[in-house]
């Protein structure tokens, strides 16, 4: 008796479900006869296709020329589940599939939406927050990609797919099972699973993701500090123009060393009040920005947990006031903690390339590391050496806001 109230209570959920498909958009997918995939199977499955064909001859044969039954009655057994059954084999073997994603879709972009953010004393948002950047980029990929060419569902041993022409959003789009869409444009597959309350994963695949990677993610930042964390736009108070001299010709020299080098660390120090962090928000807007790199604005505990994200091609970290994280490891203070050996490997770049994946896209990932600090006695010596920094700059001057030239 349970065993009965289950199975038909499943039955009932199956068949609402496959109502409310139907009611929302969604049309049985039906597979189209085409020449050129049956004209492959016949040159290059010849035996196969010969065989299947005698089969379903032979059983059809049979099917009519049943002696215990009137000859109307073999016509109508034509017509009958099984009989159908046969036919279908046969159809779905020399008719194409619906189309599927394959595997040498090698870039995987996925996030949950909507996410849920987790947050203790005990514990700093640093993943949420990278989290959350993901998901932001994730849909404005899929806003770049706008409608696609083909929506399709599987439930209940049946294919279904949502006409492209009523497509309005992916959020108004009902999932009981795995839905797949393609863009043949961008050759770029997304798989979408429905979890409970409502949330949803998005995995984008693709054999080249990057150039819409890029362009979804321009003029993003990430602040993360303390319990406080922020995914939106790199404001500047202050254009590079309006800085000093002897500063500007400073910045110049980092301009052309971030175009001829995929990594670069920039160390500027000097007193407080000399402009150093309003520095290093200017050329983030003015020159990181417009080349594409994602800025992220990371406190001492956000960079001894923060690894950059792969999927991202140029990053650019600023960390203020890096004399109290890079400290001297000789110093009784530094060795209380692990935060001068993570920012080493960072800069090294032992952190995020000693594995690379099949992408190898942590290889071509140019990085650059803008830190302020009040002093440069406090930093460890093996920071400072050749090959970690590449700038040093003392802004020795109180800064005073010169006249933006017009």
């Amino acid at each position: 008796m349970d065993f009965d109230y289950f199975r038909t209570n499943e039955s009932n959920n199956t068949n609402k479900n496959f109502q409310h498909l139907l009611s929302s958009g969604w049309r049985p997918f039906h597979r189209d006869f085409d020449w050129e995939y049956f004209g492959k199977i016949l040159f290059h499955d010849t035996q196969e296709l010969t065989q299947k064909s005698i089969n379903l001859a032979s059983y059809y044969a049979d099917a009519l020329a049943r002696k215990e039954y009137a000859w109307w009655a073999n016509i109508l057994n034509l017509a009958s589940d099984y009989t159908r059954g046969e036919f279908q084999k046969y159809w779905n073997y020399i008719t194409p599939d619906m189309l599927t994603p394959e595997h040498r879709h090698k870039d995987f972009l996925t996030t949950e939406t909507p996410l849920v953010q987790f947050v203790s004393r005990n514990s700093i948002p640093i993943d949420y927050v990278l989290n959350l950047l993901q998901e932001i980029t994730v849909l404005r990929v899929l806003k770049l990609l706008e409608r696609p060419d083909v929506i399709t569902q599987y439930y209940s041993e049946r294919d279904f797919y949502f006409p492209v022409e009523k497509f309005v959003n992916w959020e108004r789009l009902d999932v009981v099972n795995t839905v797949y869409a393609y863009w043949s444009k961008h050759d770029i597959w997304l798989q979408i699973e429905a979890y409970e309350r409502g949330r949803r994963n998005y995995t984008l695949m693709a054999k080249n993701m990057q150039p819409l990677i890029n362009k979804a993610t321009y003029d993003l930042a990430v602040m993360l500090s303390g319990y406080q964390s922020r995914v939106g736009k790199v404001h500047s108070q202050y254009p590079l123009l309006t800085f000093p001299q002897d500063i500007q010709n400073f910045t110049d020299i980092v301009q052309q060393t971030i175009l001829d080098q995929n990594q670069l660390a920039v160390v500027v120090h000097g007193a407080p009040g000399t402009g150093k962090t309003a520095w290093t928000q200017s050329v983030a807007k003015e020159i990181l920005v417009p080349l594409g790199y994602v800025i992220f604005i990371l406190d001492h505990d956000a960079i001894t947990n923060f690894v950059p994200p792969t999927y991202l091609e140029k990053i650019c970290i600023i960390i203020n006031e890096a004399d109290n994280l890079a400290q001297d490891r000789a110093s009784e203070v530094a060795q209380y903690n692990n935060k001068t050996e993570h920012i080493l490997a960072l800069l090294d770049g032992t952190l995020y390339q000693s594995v690379i994946d099949e992408s190898g896209m942590q290889m071509q990932q140019k990085l650059v590391i803008l830190m302020t600090c009040n002093t440069t006695e406090r930093l460890d010596p093996a920071m400072l050496r050749k090959g970690r920094v590449d700038l040093i700059c003392e802004f020795s001057k109180k800064f005073v806001v010169l006249p933006f030239p017009l």
